[in-house]
C-alpha cells in the first residue's frame, strides 16, 4: 500500500520489451528484490537492483490499462515505496491499481498556484468527488470539482516542483486511481454489481460441473 506521497522524480533509462529499467537515488537506500515500488502510480516490483537503478517488469494487462506502455528513455517518473507499518500516513490509500487513464485538459496559473483540469473515463466518474481524495500519476491530491467527466484539483508549488506535474502539459495522460473506500461501499452494499455469467466450459473446466 502506498500513500500519494511522492519520495523522488525518477529517470527512464532503459525501456526493452517488458522490461524497464529507472534510475533513482532516494528510494534505493532499503530496496531488496521483491519490493514494491510506485512508478507514475503503478505498483510494480523490482525485479533487478543496481546501485542507483532498478528494473521492474510491466505485464501486458499493465501496459493496457496504464501509461507505463508509452514511456520512454530520459521521461521524469513519479516514485513512491510502500508504506512501513511504522510510517506516517501523509496522503490517502492508494493501493497501485489504476483505474483508467486521464487527459489534462486545461491549466490556469493563479500567481504561484495553479488549477489542473482532468478528463476522465465515464466509467470512473462515480468515484471522482468533490473534497474527496484521487492519486494522479501516484499523487495524492484533492478533487475540487466534477463536472460531467471533467474534475479539477488544484496544485501547490511544492507539488508541482517536487513530481513530473512540472514536465506535462495540456494534452498529456496520467494514471488515475480513484478513492477505494467508495468501491468497496458499492460492491457491499451490492450496487451497479452484476454476477458475472460464467461460461459451461468455465464451470467444466474448473471441476463445478461433470
Amino acid at each position: 500500500m502506498f500513500t500519494g506521497i511522492i519520495e523522488e522524480i525518477g529517470t527512464v533509462i532503459e525501456v526493452k520489451n517488458d522490461k524497464i529499467t529507472i534510475q533513482s537515488s532516494t528510494i534505493m537506500s532499503d530496496m531488496v528484490l521483491g519490493s514494491s515500488i510506485a512508478v507514475n502510480g503503478v505498483c510494480l516490483t523490482v525485479t533487478e537492483k543496481a546501485n542507483f537503478s532498478f528494473s521492474a517488469q510491466i505485464s501486458p494487462e499493465t501496459k493496457t490499462k496504464t501509461t507505463l506502455s508509452g514511456l520512454c528513455v530520459h521521461q521524469k517518473v513519479n516514485l513512491e515505496r510502500a508504506m512501513p507499518v511504522n510510517g506516517r500516513f501523509g496522503g490517502h490509500i492508494v493501493l497501485g491499481h489504476v483505474d483508467g487513464i486521464g487527459i489534462i485538459e486545461r491549466i490556469v496559473e493563479q500567481g504561484k498556484f495553479s488549477l489542473w483540469y482532468f478528463k476522465v473515463p465515464y466509467e470512473i466518474c462515480k468515484y471522482i468527488v468533490p473534497k474527496g481524495s484521487i492519486a494522479i500519476d501516484g499523487i495524492s491530491l484533492t478533487v475540487i470539482e466534477i463536472i460531467d467527466n471533467i474534475f479539477s484539483v488544484a496544485i501547490i508549488p511544492s507539488t508541482r516542483s517536487n513530481t513530473n506535474l512540472q514536465f506535462l502539459n495540456i494534452g498529456n495522460k496520467v494514471n488515475l486511481e480513484t478513492d477505494i473506500i467508495g468501491k468497496y461501499i458499492e460492491r457491499l452494499l451490492g450496487l451497479h454489481y452484476q454476477r458475472p455469467a460464467l461460461s459451461e466450459n468455465f464451470l467444466k473446466e474448473h471441476g463445478f460441473l461433470e
